[in-house]
């Protein structure tokens, strides 16, 4: 624990991310004191931080908060998949029921002062209308009608309300990009894990991710820091579809848009990924966000770029195809390099082989 006096409630601590994100806030110098909670108790080692196994869609939670003299709430109990939860209904209940009851505790806890929501990205959606960047003052082309995303923008309304109705809690929320890194199981990796990559025929989705650490980095930094606002989080730099299949080295199946959604149905039925309509719709359509005010406003800089935290991910997956593709790069690298050309060494362009002029027609076939 650091020397500070913040004590920290964080939710969602029974997954790794939302463990190692807890332990990470609980070393940051500002932070006296982290409280973890969640249904289940974390598989992993929590460190400093101290477990309560309550659920937020109980109204016990406010108890916890009080009992605690928790002034800082981050919640992280938002999941993206239906898999080990049972189901969508009760998926929809954990995210949005959830999220209603730990509002209303913190709503009514005067300890608490500070409150860091971890949004995504995915509340922007994706679709063919959809601008070069997303910034945090637009709105979805279409408003999302099932599933996560629908949750997250759920989630956002009952955060702006309770802003506007504890004006005196300082409410931060991160829209982060897709989360990637070697520990993260969540939809987009568990599909470039798969070892052949289906993907929609005639698109090539632009992609942004955060990495892991940078996850954590964030929200340390929104801990310590009163910034307000709502902010977009990723790495510099967009990543196309085909680009990250060719540096997995992976082969990929193009595919009619309604054959990669039949697809995901089994894949999701076998719990190999989750092809969700929304996560379908980032395969084809992809989606950039601007990070400008995360910045110039939040103060914050990730260390690793869209294209670094995607090249860690992919570091220890054993490459599934692309033969060829290894066998031309083992070549390049062999190859001697080029010698650079300066100003006062003229290159001679002229042929190394003159061919000598044709000479001029007789007129006279022989």
């Amino acid at each position: 624990m650091g020397g500070g006096d913040k004590v920290v409630l964080v939710t969602g601590v029974s997954r790794d991310l939302g463990r190692r994100c807890a332990r990470a806030i609980a070393e940051h110098p500002s932070v006296r004191r982290v409280i973890g909670v969640d249904v289940t108790p974390p598989r992993g080692d929590l460190g400093d931080v101290s477990f309560v196994r309550a659920d937020i869609r109980n109204p016990v939670i406010a108890k916890v908060i009080a009992k605690e003299d928790v002034d800082t709430v981050v919640h992280m109990s938002v999941i993206a998949t239906p898999g080990a939860t049972g189901g969508r209904a009760t998926m929809k209940e954990l995210n949005v029921i959830g999220t209603m009851q730990l509002l209303a505790a913190c709503q009514k806890a005067p300890s608490v002062t500070d409150l860091v929501v971890k949004s995504t990205t995915t509340v922007y959606g994706a679709s063919n209308r959809d601008p070069a960047m997303f910034t945090e003052d637009m709105d979805p082309r279409g408003a999302p009608r099932t599933g996560y995303a629908k949750d997250v923008a759920e989630i956002e309304g009952y955060v702006r309300g309770f802003a506007r109705r504890r004006g005196d809690v300082r409410v931060t929320m991160l829209r982060c990009a897709n989360v990637i890194g070697p520990h993260v199981v969540s939809p987009i990796t568990s599909y470039f894990r798969l070892p052949v990559l289906p993907t929609v025929l005639g698109f090539d989705a632009r992609m942004q991710f955060l990495h892991e650490d940078d996850l954590r980095g964030v929200l340390q930094h929104a801990v310590a820091h009163d910034v307000p606002g709502t902010f977009n989080v990723a790495g510099d730099g967009v990543l196309m579809l085909s680009q990250a299949i060719r540096r997995l080295q992976r082969p990929s199946v193009p595919m009619p848009g309604f054959a990669v959604g039949s697809l995901g149905n089994v894949l999701r039925s076998a719990r190999l990924a989750d092809f969700s309509p929304e996560q379908t719709a980032f395969l084809t359509f992809g989606r950039g966000v601007d990070t400008t005010q995360m910045r110039d406003v939040l103060g914050f800089e990730p260390q690793y770029s869209t294209a670094e935290a995607f090249a860690d991910f992919a570091a220890d997956l054993t490459p599934t195809g692309g033969r060829t593709e290894r066998a031309l790069a083992g070549l390049a690298e062999r190859l001697p390099s080029t010698p650079s050309v300066t100003a006062d060494r003229p290159v001679d362009v002229r042929p190394a082989l003159a061919v000598a002029p044709r000479p001029p027609a007789s007129g006279k076939a022989r």
